[in-house]
């Protein structure tokens, strides 16, 4: 029946394993204790019930997403299923339904293991989002202890305002907050890091499967393009099928399509507007220039030569000249006051009492 060819044999890595090696099995495809809608319903209930108040909501998302994953691989494996029962059903029918159907069920077969291997990559995601709710739970600890210690000052405060144990507690509490900065700041930095790489690896991997998934659905089309879907009149017989050749290659190509798919030759790209363009620039160039800082290592030029400095003994001898020159400059100037004095007077009685340049004021005697 023409069964030779299956997407389901054992093949070499793909283009896209080769440029991201794919992640270990998910963490929840073992070990399970409660299975099917009633592990959904603990999960749900029981998330973020326990555990430092500070990581309860992320614990509470972290559970959910398990059960996203669940479910994805129910429908995985639910989706294998379906297209072993497709083509087992179409066996029994004429020959192009035969081999069409088996074909299709090859590729539905390879759907549900692409959507088995984005449930791996989706758990990367999962045990990133785990990391920060980590670091969260172990910044409860340090933010309960400067609470207690401003507990008690207030509480000492209130009851013995004299009492010497108020100076040690503050002094606890100097600590404790400089403890809580640190604590504060690692758990900001590292939300912010954690937070784009988990979403990374998810978007990355829904972009992958997605491509693929659209790559299959194109040449499943045309496997049904093989189907004659002429209709004939009672008793005519239809013309004998000579597609078994054609759905092989139209199977083989699909799968070098998936072989040699790399994100480089995605097809769908989100294009942003102008403005959303300018403006995450904007933004992005205002983060790049405060991780710079502001560079002042150029503000000061080197003093590589001699005469940038002098020593103690030369200082004076530099004092005394430069006040020579200044006592010269002074002569100068005197002398050249008069002799403009003098032109000045000339000048006007050449012109007929006709003056240039600023006004002279009268000198009082």
């Amino acid at each position: 029946m023409h069964r030779t060819y299956s997407m389901r044999a054992t093949r070499a890595p793909t283009a896209s394993q080769i440029q991201n090696p794919p992640p270990p099995p998910s963490t929840t495809k073992s070990g399970r204790f409660f299975k099917g809608g009633l592990g959904h319903a603990l999960r749900g209930k029981t998330a973020g019930a326990f555990g430092p108040d500070l990581a309860k909501k992320l614990a509470q998302l972290v559970k959910m997403e398990k059960n996203v994953m669940r479910s994805l691989e129910l429908v995985a494996k639910e989706r294998m299923e379906v297209a072993q029962q497709l083509s087992i059903w179409g066996e029994a029918c004429d020959e192009d339904v035969s081999d069409v159907t088996d074909k299709l069920g090859v590729l539905l077969y390879e759907i549900g293991e692409l959507e088995d291997q984005y449930v791996d990559r989706y758990d990367q995601y999962r045990v990133t989002m785990k990391s920060i709710r980590n670091i969260e739970a172990s910044v409860q600890p340090s933010r309960d202890r400067k609470q207690k210690i401003t507990d008690q000052i207030a509480q000492l405060k209130y009851k013995e305002p004299n009492s010497p144990r108020i100076v040690v507690l503050e002094q606890e509490l100097v600590r404790a907050e400089a403890e809580s900065l640190v604590a504060e700041a690692q758990l900001s930095n590292i939300t912010r890091e954690k937070i784009k790489a988990a979403y990374t690896y998810q978007f990355d991997a829904l972009r992958e499967h997605c491509e693929k998934v659209a790559i299959i659905a194109g040449y499943g089309k045309h496997l049904l393009e093989l189907i004659d879907d002429t209709p004939v009149t009672p008793g005519e017989t239809r013309a004998a099928y000579d597609g078994y050749e054609a759905s092989k290659a139209i199977i083989q190509d699909c799968e070098d399509a998936l072989t040699n798919w790399v994100t480089q030759k995605a097809a769908v790209s989100a294009k942003l507007s102008t403005r959303a363009r300018t403006l995450s620039t904007r933004r992005r160039n205002n983060i790049k220039a405060r991780s710079e800082g502001l560079d002042l290592s150029g503000q000061d030029a080197p003093l590589n030569d001699q005469d940038g400095w002098v020593s103690a003994g030369q200082h004076q001898r530099h004092k005394d000249d430069y006040s020579e020159e200044e006592e010269e400059e002074d002569e100068e100037d005197e002398l050249e006051g008069r002799t403009s004095h003098s032109a000045l007077g000339s000048e006007t009685g050449l012109n007929g009492g006709e003056t240039r340049g600023r006004n002279q004021e009268p000198v009082v005697a």
